[in-house]
């Protein structure tokens, strides 16, 4: 959940002098305090907004489905909602009609979902509804990504060269891009979150990247016009944060350099951005602020840019007409609360600082760095994944350490939202500071259940360009080789796994622990010497590289085991299992050792964590456990990664497919993925066909066999 120990001090101080950014400004209505507010969305932007509104006395109202009826934010109001079905989090009229049955004043849209849909904001108005957002028409002006960059052409705001009109005929488009010049990036025009984006970098591949990225419009936004934009070879993406009131203030609340992603969707986020001279980043805000008063804004909303590496030149990208994920960044490099402002500004209040003193802010409050914390799978692709959190520990919240997170022990990542668990925000003095106290946070978050991204992090936080401040969007591309090497599993991991594993099958630790529970053939009772088959599970789902280790352990005193791994020289060890942390400690000749060792109760993998790094591993089945249980070879299967909705099949039985090449599109978690072959091969069996639900591990396409094959 929300937690931010440090507080909102200090929200509205005294203000002497204020920048006024328009030349006349209409009479603007008194303050008129809020007094209820329905936050129409879920997780931890949803907790986020609540904990702010409870410490101003104001009263709000949670919505929540079927599957979501027990997570944190469903449960952090006495007053929530069901709305069923996870799709009702879309219906801005329903919404809009349960808000005005509960007696709310407003309507806080989050992020996402409805905060930038200006209907849904027009509604609300008409409703009599404060929209705690910026005005309705101020959305439509820059969600229409098209419209927007002829009003930023007319307020002097660099624009990227590109084809952003109406004719939307694909061969039209394939010449527009040709004039522009390869490569190209694909947007749609009422995109946002690295939906309907695809780069097209030759002819040969630009209807099918057109395809694509239309398609995926279509899914997620209901409409597939796009646009065609120069893209930039060595970018990164900067944005700036402002805020506009009713009173014709308007100012920048810093930067934030965006540039590390994947799939066009952020991982890092940092304040201020690295390397850029000071009169650029003047210059940047004022364009920012020339942005949000060329559609007469309110509120809080992000201008990002494209930062030419090579030229050092930025062009407008986009405005999102909302809070966006990473403003944590901001509130930390400021002190500043920006949910409070969003309440300050629909209530009719002025900004609590002048640009002058938002300037003096952030030059003494130094860095701040955001990592988000994903249920995913960077080894595949940064695929989705899901399934109950089994154990998690996060590291000390402190003044300079925050957590956002909308999920605890013991809850379920859905298919159904987004894979987020959590953001992770680090403040420091410089921006060194900041990264080394990010690193050593990250070694002491754990989470075991569903595969995170928490060890990419790690190793994108010292990995050098990036320490160096080195930053463009194609980075994780750029240096695969380091951000992805096998990290070896330590002999250690291994002899930790086998005494932890015996100890708690012998009942040595004198009570129950999570290791107890029955193993499929090895619970013997006996207790004499063990002999354990691990298998390390490997990250990118190629078994063939995984290694394995066979282990024997004996006890051969009071705490002390003799453990032989790999067929080394068997050493003593004195080791003790806590039965309730599950942390085995452990005396070895040469070392100590402290080893959380968590077992998934069904899947009966092991979960390692030591000495800041997470490990993965399996107890081997045996051969004839396979048989009893039935268990199908699923070698010739391409399975699914997570739970998903096919959405498309691109192959047919009998066909002859290359390595890569296209055989199932699914979607899962609002993102849509295709499942390309691993090897050449015969297409035996389509399993399922578009429209079919499936779960992780359920095979899509069968290869055939080599007799199959040669049968053919």
């Amino acid at each position: 959940m929300f937690r931010h120990t440090r507080g909102h001090r200090g929200l509205i101080p005294a203000v002497t002098k204020r920048l006024k950014t328009t030349a006349t400004t209409s009479q603007a209505p008194e303050r008129q305090p809020l007094q209820s507010i329905l936050i129409a969305n879920r997780g931890e932007i949803a907790l986020r907004v609540g904990k702010t509104a409870a410490q101003y006395g104001i009263r709000t109202t949670t919505l929540y489905t079927d599957p979501d009826a027990h997570s944190q934010h469903a449960l952090s109001s006495p007053f929530a909602i069901n709305l069923s079905d996870p799709s009702q989090y879309l219906n801005g009229d329903r919404i809009i009609q349960t808000a005005r049955d509960h007696g709310c004043q407003a309507i806080h849209p989050g992020y996402g979902f409805l905060s930038e849909n200006a209907a849904f904001a027009k509604k609300c108005t008409e409703a009599g509804l404060k929209f705690i957002g910026p005005p309705w028409k101020a959305i439509e002006a820059m969600g229409d990504k098209s419209r927007s960059k002829d009003i930023m052409t007319s307020a002097g705001v660099p624009c990227i060269p590109g084809y952003h009109g109406t004719n939307q005929d694909p061969d039209f488009l394939k010449e527009q891009a040709a004039q522009i010049g390869y490569p190209v990036l694909l947007k749609a025009v009422k995109g946002g979150g690295g939906k309907g984006m695809r780069i097209s970098r030759s002819p040969d591949d630009f209807l099918d990247q057109l395809s694509s990225a239309k398609s995926e419009a279509m899914s997620s936004f209901s409409d597939d016009v796009m646009l065609v934009e120069k893209y930039i070879t060595t970018p990164r993406h900067i944005e700036v944060q402002v805020f506009a009131d009713k009173h014709g203030n308007c100012v920048a609340l810093g930067e934030r350099d965006c540039s590390i992603q994947r799939r066009h969707q952020k991982i890092l986020e940092e304040s201020p951005a690295p390397h850029l001279d000071e009169a650029l980043r003047q210059d940047l805000w004022d364009k920012a602020r020339s942005a949000a008063l060329a559609v007469a804004y309110e509120g809080a909303g992000t201008v990002e840019f494209i930062f030419d590496n090579d030229t050092g030149e930025f062009f407008f990208m986009e405005m999102n007409t909302r809070l966006q994920v990473e403003h944590p960044v901001t509130e930390m490099v400021t002190g500043e609360d920006l949910v409070h402002w969003q309440i300050l500004v629909a209530e009719g209040g002025k900004l609590p600082l002048t640009q002058e003193e938002v300037h003096e802010r952030i030059k003494a409050r130094g860095h701040a760095i955001e990592a988000r914390i994903y249920a995913e799978n960077p080894d595949m692709n940064f695929v989705p994944d899901s399934g109950k959190l089994l154990h998690l520990r996060t590291p000390e919240i402190t003044d300079t350490i925050r957590i956002d997170a909308g999920f605890a022990v013991g809850d379920e990542v859905t298919s159904h939202y987004d894979p987020m668990i959590a953001k992770l925000i680090i403040q420091g003095p410089d921006r060194h500071a900041a990264l080394q106290k990010m690193k050593t946070a990250l070694e002491e978050y754990e989470i075991a259940g569903p595969i995170t991204n928490i060890e990419f992090v790690k190793r994108m936080c010292v990995s050098p360009k990036f320490v160096a401040g080195e930053v463009e969007t194609g980075y994780i591309e750029k240096n695969k080789e380091e951000l992805f090497r096998k990290v070896e599993v330590p002999y250690e991991a291994w002899a930790q796994a086998a005494i932890g594993l015996y100890i708690a099958e012998q009942g040595l630790s004198g009570s129950e622990s999570i290791l107890s529970s029955q193993t499929i053939g090895f619970n013997t009772g006996l207790s004499g010497p063990r002999t354990f088959d691990l298998v390390e599970i490997p990250a990118d789902g190629n078994n063939a590289s995984a290694s394995s280790m066979t282990a024997h352990v004996q006890h051969v005193g009071p705490h002390t085991f003799s453990v032989s791994v790999g067929g080394q020289q068997a050493v003593q060890v004195t080791s003790k299992l806590d039965p309730t942390s599950n942390i085995l400690q452990s005396f070895y000749p040469h070392t100590r050792l402290e080893t959380r060792v968590i077992r998934d109760p069904e899947t009966n993998n092991l979960i390692l964590f030591q000495q800041g790094r997470q490990y993965r591993l399996q107890l081997a089945v045996p051969k004839w456990a396979e048989k009893a249980l039935g268990l199908k070879d699923v070698a010739n299967s391409v399975l699914a990664p997570m739970p998903c909705k096919v959405l498309r099949v691109e192959v047919e039985e009998g066909a002859t497919v290359n390595k890569n090449q296209a055989l199932v599109v699914i979607e899962s978690m609002k993102m849509e993925t295709v499942i390309r072959a691993p090897h050449d091969g015969v297409i035996a069996k389509v399993v399922h066909k578009a429209g079919d639900l499936c779960k992780a591990g359920t095979a899509l396409v069968e290869f055939a066999g080599e007799e199959e094959e040669k049968a053919s």
